[in-house]
């Protein structure tokens, strides 16, 4: 009924935008003071005074220090109370669950590894997140009720149509069909499930390289071959959590693999995967090929031969990103993406040199010429999307004064 509280338009509602909008402009410039948050929100001194007088009652802002220095009077400061509340991520791979808890503000303020080796796990899936998210509440100094909303990133993606996880068979104890509920029984706060190479793009998007950019492609390789889509500001999964899942793409250059998910592997992987640059580089009489998981070794050997100009550690690069643009091609000519972000150690340690190529190889390849760029979250980009993803979500909740 128009009028009500709590309807477009009412008093409720606008100083609940104005609220939310002065919380999201202490994120993003750290403290201000009254007169500046009234500037940048275009509110009257008392409108302003009035805003931050509520925010503090709710607890969300803190009166922190003056303008001293500055011409004229010193002027209160207030900023985001990062105690208001806090959110976690985990990042599962087969050898390890890396957690972390962030305050309400985004800053990391505990964080635990906990490794997992071994084909069949020591534990069962739910004890080892719980044990890392334990870990990581624990260094922070906090109780596991403390945290708001809990975003889990794993390789594949659970099926929101059956609650199972797909598109990734090398992670040992996570394909049960009550996974999902057993968890939601161990933990006490909401948890989502997303994609590991979807909230590396979550990251790129929010405090990276795609930021400002509503249509792009992440392409990940990091023992994996994956992308990520964001189109129209959006993630885009698929109808089975499966989009993005390029490793299993037939491209030319690569033989055809057949029966897919059981091999966990397909032509983009054999081509142009981590495990592919160690092959390539003794096919080529790369020398000094270094030791360690096939990750570990393409970052290493793709970080030396963008040093180089000549050689056969230059021919391997080039190789390379012969390789990557193969599979590019498809993936621009279908989704035709403002930008590619390259991510993953074994893209990122290439750097500018091997973007360049890249990119000259695309363009030659697809009529559509997206800009490539090397991705800037470089520190575990998957916990850090995840923690923007669970963080999102708290903000939204935690922020809302209109209720």
């Amino acid at each position: 009924m128009a009028g009500t509280a709590g309807t477009p338009g009412t008093p409720r509602v606008l100083r609940a935008m104005n609220d939310r909008a002065a919380l999201d402009l202490l994120l993003e410039h750290g403290p201000l003071s009254r007169t500046r948050i009234g500037k940048l929100t275009g509110l009257s001194k008392p409108t302003a005074s009035q805003l931050l007088a509520r925010l503090e009652a709710a607890g969300l802002v803190l009166a922190t220090g003056t303008t001293e220095g500055r011409p004229g009077p010193n002027a209160q400061l207030y900023e985001v109370n990062p105690t208001a509340a806090y959110a976690a991520g985990l990042d599962v791979t087969p050898e390890r669950i890396l957690a972390a808890v962030a305050d309400v503000t985004g800053r990391t303020v505990g964080s635990y590894e906990l490794p997992t080796p071994g084909r069949r796990p020591v534990q069962p899936v739910v004890r080892q997140v719980t044990d890392a998210l334990d870990g990581a509440v624990k260094a922070a100094g906090l109780a596991r009720d403390d945290v708001h909303r809990l975003v889990i990133g794993t390789p594949g993606a659970f099926d929101p149509n059956t609650g199972r996880l797909r598109y990734a068979s090398h992670l040992p104890g996570w394909h049960t069909p009550a996974l999902l509920d057993e968890l939601a029984a161990a933990l006490p706060m909401p948890v989502e499930y997303e994609n590991d190479v979807n909230l590396a793009a979550v990251a790129e998007q929010r405090l990276g390289a795609a930021r400002g950019h509503a249509d792009f492609v992440l392409l990940w390789n990091e023992g994996g071959l994956g992308a990520a889509l964001i189109l129209g500001g959006r993630l885009h999964r698929g109808w089975t959590g499966g989009a993005g899942e390029v490793g299993f793409l037939p491209v030319p250059g690569a033989p055809l693999v057949r029966q897919v998910t059981k091999a966990n592997s397909g032509g983009y992987q054999e081509l142009a995967g981590s495990q592919a640059i160690p092959k390539l580089a003794r096919q080529l009489g790369v020398e000094d090929i270094p030791s360690g998981s096939s990750a570990e070794v393409a970052a290493a050997l793709v970080a030396r031969a963008a040093e180089t100009d000549s050689g056969p550690e230059r021919q391997m690069l080039e190789t390379y990103a012969t390789h990557l643009a193969t599979g590019l091609a498809s993936l621009v000519s279908v989704l035709d993406p403002e930008l590619v972000v390259l991510s993953g150690d074994s893209l990122t340690s290439g750097g500018e040199t091997l973007r360049a190529l890249v990119q000259a190889e695309l363009e030659e390849l697809a009529a559509s010429r997206p800009r490539l760029v090397v991705g800037d979250v470089t520190e575990h980009p998957v916990l850090r999307g995840a923690l923007e993803s669970a963080l999102a979500t708290t903000r939204d909740e935690v922020f809302d004064t209109s209720r």
